[in-house]
C-alpha cells in the first residue's frame, strides 16, 4: 500500500507511513524542504521520531512542494497527510480552486485528504514501498439519521450522551456478560450484578476473582432524572480547575517519542512479569588484565575492547550452559517459548532517552565479531541513528550502570525477555586472595529474571557461571 493520494490537478499528498511496524504516531523533528522546492524520487524530505527511533522519510515521486501540513515538533498520526507535492508534468491547478489558502481564509487544523478514485490509489509503475508497513487504509464513518424532534447542533452530543445514560438507567440495551455457570452462581449468591463487573479473563470473560473484587456495599441509588434535566446539568457543569504552573520555578517536558514508549513498556513489564533479582560480588582482576592484553592483539586492532566485551561473552557462554533462561512467556497461548538464538540487547543512554538495540544472533559471533558489533551498536545509538528493527526481537539484555559509578541495581526486564544483567562499577577494593587481604578489582553483578519461567535455581546458575568466568576468564575457552 502506498502513502499518497492524487487529485485531478496532479497534486499528490504524502501520508505519514508506519515506520516502526505497528506504531501509530510519529513526531516531525525537521523538514528538509520548503514550499516551492523541487524534489526527486527517493529524496529525504523530513526526519521523524517514533517511539523507537529517529527515521528519515524519502518522497516517492518527482515534483514541486506546494504545502507542508504540519510544523516541526508536531506529533502526527500514521495515515495523516504531511506534505503535498505537485508532480512534474501535471496540469496546473484549476484557478477556481486555488491550492494555497489565502490569509483571509481560516486554515483547518487537519486539512481533509482528497477523494480517492474508485479504482484505488494511484500506483507508481514498477516501484515498491520504501518503508516497512507503508501507509494505512482509509475508512469512513456513516451515521443513521435520528428520527424524532430536531436537536440544535450545539446540543447534539450532550443529547446523545444523555439518551445513552437514560437507556442504561432503564436497563435497556445491555449485552449479556460472558461468564461460566459456576461464576454466574457465585455472583448470584453474593448479590453481584454481572453487568457491573469488569472482566479480566481471555476474550472478556468474567472470572471468580472479578466477582469477588466487585463485592462492595451497594451505593444509594441516584434519583431518576429526565433527559432535559440531564442535558441542562451537562451544559451548566463547570470545567475542571487547571492546576497552577509557575514557568519560572518549574519546567514541563511533554512525554512522547522514546521516553513515552520506555515509560509504557517499563510499567507494563513491572506489573506483568514477577521480577526476582539476585546479586553476586566477584573479583574481576584477571578479566581486567585480559582486557589490557586483548587491546594489544592485532586481531582486535581498531575494535572496541573493554570489560563489557568480556562480560557479554561470559553471559553468552552462561546461556549456552543454561539454555532454558533464554525464553519468553506467551500469555495468549499460555506457553513458554524457548529461543534457540540469542539477540543480545545492550542498554544505551542517549540524548533521546534509553535505547536497547540488540546484536542479532550474538551467540554465533567470535570475540572480534562481537567487539565489532558492540562498537557499531553503541556508536549508532549515541548518534541517534538506531533503526526500529535494531530494537526488536531481543532475548536478553545487559545494562552497564557501573559507567555512572553505581555499585549495582535491580534492572527491570525489557518486555518479552526473561533476564537482564546489570554490571556495577569496577573498583579497587580490599579482597581476600590466596589467604591474604590484597587490593583487587571487584564488581557486583545483578541478574533480574521473570520468575514465571526462570526459577531460583536456574537464575542462580546463570549468575554464578557469569561470575566464575569473570573471575577465571580462561573458562571462556574451556566452557565455550
Amino acid at each position: 500500500m502506498t502513502t499518497m493520494t492524487e487529485n485531478a490537478s496532479g497534486l499528490r499528498e504524502f501520508k505519514m507511513p508506519d515506520v516502526g511496524e505497528g506504531l501509530t504516531e510519529a513526531e516531525i523533528l525537521k523538514w528538509y524542504v520548503q514550499p516551492g522546492d523541487t524534489v526527486t524520487d527517493g529524496q529525504v524530505v523530513c526526519e521523524v521520531e517514533t517511539a523507537k527511533a529517529a527515521v528519515e522519510l524519502p518522497i516517492p515521486y518527482d515534483g514541486v512542494v506546494r504545502e507542508l501540513r504540519f510544523p516541526e515538533g508536531t506529533t502526527v498520526d500514521v495515515g495523516q497527510v504531511i506534505i503535498a507535492v505537485e508532480v512534474a508534468g501535471a496540469a496546473p491547478p484549476v484557478p477556481s480552486a486555488p491550492a494555497v489558502t489565502t490569509a483571509a481564509e481560516p486554515v483547518p487544523a487537519t486539512p481533509p485528504s482528497p477523494a480517492v478514485p474508485a479504482d484505488g490509489e494511484p500506483k507508481s509503475e514498477g516501484r515498491k514501498p520504501v518503508l516497512v508497513g507503508y501507509g494505512v487504509a482509509e475508512s469512513s464513518t456513516k451515521r443513521r439519521p435520528r428520527k424524532g424532534a430536531e436537536v440544535p447542533p450545539q446540543q447534539s452530543e450532550v443529547f446523545h450522551a444523555a439518551t445513552a445514560i437514560q437507556g442504561e438507567l432503564n436497563g435497556h440495551g445491555r449485552p449479556r456478560p460472558l461468564a461460566k455457570p459456576p461464576v454466574r452462581k457465585l455472583a448470584k449468591d453474593l448479590g453481584v450484578d454481572l453487568t457491573t463487573v469488569t472482566p479480566s479473563g481471555p476474550g472478556g470473560v468474567i472470572t471468580r476473582e472479578d466477582v469477588h473484587a466487585a463485592v462492595v456495599p451497594a451505593p444509594v441509588p441516584a434519583p431518576q432524572t429526565s433527559v432535559e434535566e440531564t442535558v441542562t446539568a451537562a451544559r451548566l457543569q463547570a470545567p475542571a480547575p487547571v492546576a497552577p504552573y509557575d514557568a519560572v520555578r518549574e519546567t514541563r517536558i511533554p512525554v512522547k517519542g522514546v521516553r513515552k514508549a520506555t515509560a509504557t513498556a517499563m510499567v507494563g513489564s513491572a506489573f506483568t512479569a514477577p521480577h526476582v533479582t539476585e546479586f553476586v560480588t566477584v573479583d574481576v582482576t584477571r578479566t581486567m588484565r585480559l582486557v589490557e592484553e586483548l587491546k594489544q592483539d592485532k586481531d582486535l586492532a581498531g575494535l572496541r575492547v573493554n570489560p563489557l566485551l568480556l562480560i557479554a561473552k561470559a553471559l553468552l557462554v552462561a546461556i549456552k550452559r543454561n539454555p532454558d533462561v533464554n525464553a519468553s512467556w506467551d500469555e495468549a497461548a499460555q506457553e513458554i517459548v524457548l529461543k534457540h538464538y540469542v539477540n543480545l540487547g545492550i542498554a544505551a543512554a542517549t540524548p533521546r532517552g534509553l535505547l536497547v538495540p540488540n546484536i542479532k544472533d550474538a551467540h554465533t559471533k567470535t570475540l572480534p565479531q562481537l567487539a565489532e558489533s558492540l562498537g557499531e551498536l553503541v556508536a549508532t545509538a549515541r548518534e541517534g541513528r538506531t533503526s526500529p528493527a535494531a530494537m526488536q526481537g531481543g532475548t536478553v539484555t545487559i545494562t552497564n550502570v557501573g559507567v555512572f559509578g553505581v555499585d549495582t541495581g535491580t534492572p527491570i526486564l525489557n518486555p518479552g525477555e526473561s533476564a537482564i544483567l546489570a554490571i556495577g562499577a569496577i573498583k579497587l577494593q580490599p579482597w581476600v586472595h590466596k589467604g591474604k587481604v590484597k587490593p583487587r578489582q571487584v564488581t557486583t553483578l545483578a541478574l533480574s529474571f521473570d520468575h514465571r519461567l526462570v526459577d531460583g535455581e536456574l537464575g542462580s546458575k546463570v549468575l554464578a557461571d557469569v561470575a566464575a568466568i569473570l573471575e577465571q576468564p580462561k573458562r571462556l575457552i574451556t566452557w565455550a
